[in-house]
């Protein structure tokens, strides 16, 4: 069974900076395009970023220019820094494929940003 653990979420003050890491296990990690996703109260889960195996990343408008999303096949690990954190980002944070697999959503990790 694929195993996807998210971590790295906490609590910051706007304009701080967090490092989330997606760990995968028993997935064919280095073949698979991953993302990072969202899901704010009450809303929606949105995509943030998602990289190709090739490393090349693309970003949702709202994140543009403060998050960067990169993967180390070797560790089968993705992970997403976030600069310049705005309340708005606060949010529980998922990795999954790209195009995400609904079998593989976890438990996510919890980032808030409040002054």
């Amino acid at each position: 069974q694929v195993q996807l653990v998210e971590s790295g979420g906490g609590s910051v003050q706007p304009g701080g900076s967090l490092r989330l890491s997606c760990a995968a296990s028993r997935f064919a990690f280095p073949i698979n395009g991953m993302g990072w996703y969202r899901q704010a109260p009450g809303k929606q889960r949105d995509l943030v970023a998602h990289i190709t195996i090739w490393g090349e990343a693309v970003y949702a408008d709202s994140v543009k220019g403060r998050f960067t999303i990169s993967r180390d096949n070797a560790k089968n690990t993705v992970y997403l820094e976030m600069n310049s954190l705005k309340p708005e980002d606060t949010a529980v944070y998922y990795c999954n494929k790209f195009p995400a697999g609904e079998d593989y959503w976890a438990q996510g990790t919890q980032v808030t940003v409040s002054s």
